[in-house]
């Protein structure tokens, strides 16, 4: 018999509070629709589905239900919350792009609140680089409705060069940014017992959902982990961690949809070697509930993030498979700071002293490396593209991938 792994609720934000009894209804809901597919599968389901349920399932998911996300009355902050001059910096990243396109069109993935979209396109209208159109996939239409809202409220008369998406473009040319989005994608949970490699499944009894461990039946697992081992050397005993196999999946897709360009995402994570260390034995999969931080997936389905870091070997190994050349990789401090930062607080108004300070507070969270800066890391993509991205013009760690 398989053993059972029960989900530790500890956290790194004291007690959980608790939701609301409308928020609550909506996660027994998504929890029955999670049960019956337990069923349906026999009495279990592999980890990456359950994770996609809980984020993904219509009208239910957390990335598709109508619950508050960023911000500070939502779940976490983003990096465009924290201050405006993350988009600003990536303005600075995308003008030469564009101008080396003589136009071209911009391509965000998962816009949040867009806060991005909005700063990025006032900052490239100030630089005289606006694109043919900013385009946003975006799968939540609680979200698309909140970037309406605040397109609308900060540059209304760039509103019409927006344009919304369902699916990934055809033949696009320009340059495409995803903040954030990898690590949102389900993923796949594997553990070493003497030796072998065993998949993590999602299963229920009377006292709630719990995860267990047997045989893999994802394809592609064993030789995944299988890799993993024969790159960084064997993994001890009761190791687990976590494998994102749709990331290759997204990266042949976005291939396929850009035919000229540069491709800049944005995520926590690390390199293989860091990712699969052998003292980070318990993997990255973490939740994130009002601002609070926590391990048990199993906790509030559907009104609390899930997600695990990035391993950026991996991600850097698919995109070249797929035909994209390496454009860098970076922390995001020293991305922001090759972007301008640093001359784009300079130029702050001094006399409005309140928004400096605000600024300043805002450049620390994004570039301290006990903050942001080096949680954060950037990998930069080119397709039929020449030219050299200064985004990683101060510090590339290309050979750490």
């Amino acid at each position: 018999m398989p053993d059972c792994l029960s989900a530790q609720p500890g956290t790194s934000g004291g007690t959980l509070p608790l939701p609301d009894p409308t928020a609550q209804a909506v996660s027994d809901r998504l929890l029955r629709q999670i049960r019956r597919t337990i069923d349906r599968a026999g009495g279990a389901i592999p980890f990456d589905r359950f994770m996609e349920m809980a984020l993904y399932a219509p009208g239910l998911g957390y990335y598709v239900a109508g619950s508050r996300k960023f911000g500070e009355q939502g779940d976490f902050i983003t990096s465009p919350e924290v201050s405006p001059l993350f988009a600003q910096c990536l303005a600075h990243q995308a003008e030469p792009v564009l101008s080396a396109m003589s136009g071209g069109e911009v391509l965000e993935f998962g816009a949040g609140s867009g806060l991005l979209a909005a700063d990025m396109l006032a900052e490239l209208e100030r630089l005289g680089s606006l694109p043919q159109r900013y385009l946003i996939l975006e799968v939540s239409p609680e979200l698309r409705a909140r970037q309406q809202e605040t397109l609308q409220a900060r540059v209304p008369h760039l509103l019409s060069l927006v344009d919304w998406l369902d699916g990934m473009p055809g033949g696009f040319h320009g340059f495409v940014i995803a903040n954030e989005l990898l690590d949102a994608l389900p993923v796949n949970r594997f553990r070493i017992a003497d030796g072998a490699v065993e998949e993590c499944f999602v299963a229920y009894d009377e006292q709630g959902l719990k995860a267990h461990f047997a045989e893999p039946v994802t394809p592609g697992l064993k030789e995944a982990v299988s890799d993993i081992r024969q790159a960084g050397g064997e993994l001890p005993n009761g190791y687990v961690s976590e494998v994102n196999l749709r990331q290759a999946s997204w990266l042949h897709a976005l291939a396929g949809a850009v035919r000229r360009g540069a491709v800049i995402l944005i995520d926590y994570g690390y390199s293989g070697a860091e990712y699969y260390h052998p003292q980070r034995n318990q993997g990255t999969l973490m939740c994130h509930y009002r601002h609070r931080a926590h391990s048990d997936s199993f906790r509030w389905v559907g009104l609390q993030d899930i997600t695990s870091q990035v391993d950026f070997t991996a991600a850097t190994r698919v995109a070249l498979e797929a035909g994209f050349r390496l454009g860098g990789y970076t922390t995001q401090a020293h991305f922001l700071i090759a972007n301008g930062l640093d001359t784009l607080l300079a130029d702050s108004d001094p006399n409005d002293l309140t928004r400096h300070m605000a600024l300043v507070q805002g450049v620390k969270r994004l570039t301290l490396p006990s903050e942001m800066g080096e949680r954060f890391k950037v990998l930069g993509l080119l397709k039929d593209l020449d030219m050299n991205l200064q985004g990683f013009s101060l510090r590339d760690f290309c050979e750490r991938l």
